[in-house]
């Protein structure tokens, strides 16, 4: 069973991995995306050493015993310190001053964390007492071996001291950018930090318990484990985030407007543009691109209707969708739907009122995100039975008026 939950996790955080790289391909300017290369791809190591059959399996390959749980806390401590090398870079973005003062900081953090490690190693070769495998209680089985003992103190402190830097300062850093997919990305990496602390505090515990002859197996060897699958599934998850939430977003925004964008290129397809190849064999490419475009398309048709719509036609509009409980943004996005809709209705029967609108569109915010998502409110109103009401009042308007 653990082979086949770490092996999944390894996947999963294998496949972020990739993800990133392929980004930090396209931006290798980027010295922070290249950074979270390097701590996501350490995360996906240890879980692939955690599961035991790799864990044999390298070992018998190597001929050392416990070699994997080497590279399985190389590869945290890797993470550990390119946290701390972010961290840096972060505080040091304010003038020239402080990035110079962060780089040199940066510099001196990885040598003091290379040398500690080199020491760790060195004490668990030397310290090393049998040579029998112990992929799930290492820590337990050596507990009164004080070389290997030594190895683990120096390991908990240096991943210790690197989480609880990052789970205190990912929440400060985090307010800074507002409601962005960053600012929620870095306050879930800040709780799987924690729950990094968390798998510290167990260990530790369990080793004075060893010492003091109180057998804790179940702390070290069980809940420690448990707490940091956890917290590298939340470190994982918040690294995903500024990435997978804004195609998430877009993937809903394009679920909501494609039947209004349809609707609406299905009456002026000259304003439409050939999707790219892979676009239309995979429905997860270009997700941003491609909802920027159904909006530009869906404001261009209304540029274009402008005048096959009455001047008064989204005032109408509005009295009626009040009338109707409308309030609102709701009743901002009716009144366009009501609007397009007769737009497209006067367009096909070829007939053109006079006054005609200046616009179609009831609100631009200016922010590029809620005018998408006033055009997607305007996509769940735009079939509502009382936008069918609010056409035909204006029909009967247009008509009384000779129109």
């Amino acid at each position: 069973m653990f082979d086949v939950v770490y092996l999944c996790f390894a996947l999963a955080a294998w496949t972020i991995t990739g993800y990133k790289c392929r980004a930090w391909l396209r931006d290798r300017g980027n010295a922070d995306l290249g950074l979270t290369c390097v701590m996501t791809a350490a995360i996906a190591t240890v879980f692939l050493f955690s599961a035991p059959s790799i864990y044999r399996w390298f070992d018998r390959l190597t001929g050392v015993a416990n070699l994997a749980m080497v590279f399985l806390y190389s590869s945290v401590v890797l993470f550990a310190t390119g946290a701390l090398v972010l961290l840096l870079r972060w505080h040091g973005r304010h003038s020239e001053r402080a990035r110079i003062r962060a780089a040199r900081r940066a510099r001196v953090a990885v040598a003091v964390i290379a040398v500690v490690w080199a020491v760790a190693i060195v004490c668990f070769a030397v310290g090393r007492p049998d040579a029998v495998e112990h992929p799930r209680d290492f820590s337990t089985a050596y507990a009164h071996a004080p070389g290997v003992v030594a190895f683990l103190v120096l390991y908990l402190a240096v991943f210790g001291s690197a989480a609880g830097a990052l789970g205190v300062l990912c929440p400060r850093y985090a307010a800074r950018l507002g409601r962005t997919w960053l600012a929620r990305g870095l306050r879930v990496l800040a709780v799987g930090c924690w729950g990094g602390m968390f798998y510290c505090l167990c260990k530790v515990v369990g080793f004075f318990c060893s010492w003091a002859g109180a057998d804790q197996r179940w702390l070290s060897n069980g809940v420690a484990p448990l707490s940091a699958s956890v917290a590298a599934l939340l470190v994982l998850v918040g690294f995903a985030m500024p990435a997978a939430g804004p195609r998430a977003s877009a993937w809903r925004r394009l679920r909501r407007l494609r039947p209004l964008w349809r609707a609406v290129a299905d009456q002026a397809p000259e304003v439409t543009m050939d999707e790219p190849g892979w676009s239309r064999w995979w429905p997860l490419a270009d997700l941003e691109w491609r909802a920027n475009r159904q909006m530009a398309e869906i404001r261009d048709v209304q540029r274009a209707i402008r005048r096959y719509v009455e001047a008064d036609a989204l005032d109408t509009a509005r009295e009626l969708g009040a009338a109707g409980g409308l309030a609102d943004r709701r009743l901002d996005a009716f009144a366009e739907a009501v609007a397009l809709r007769r737009g497209l209705c006067n367009q096909a029967a070829g007939q053109l009122p006079d006054p005609s609108a200046n616009t179609l569109v009831v609100t631009v915010s200016g922010e590029l995100a809620e005018e998408h998502e006033h055009l997607a409110r305007v996509a769940d109103v735009y079939r509502l039975p009382l936008v069918d009401d609010a056409l035909a009042a204006l029909r009967d308007r247009s008509a009384a008026r000779g129109g």
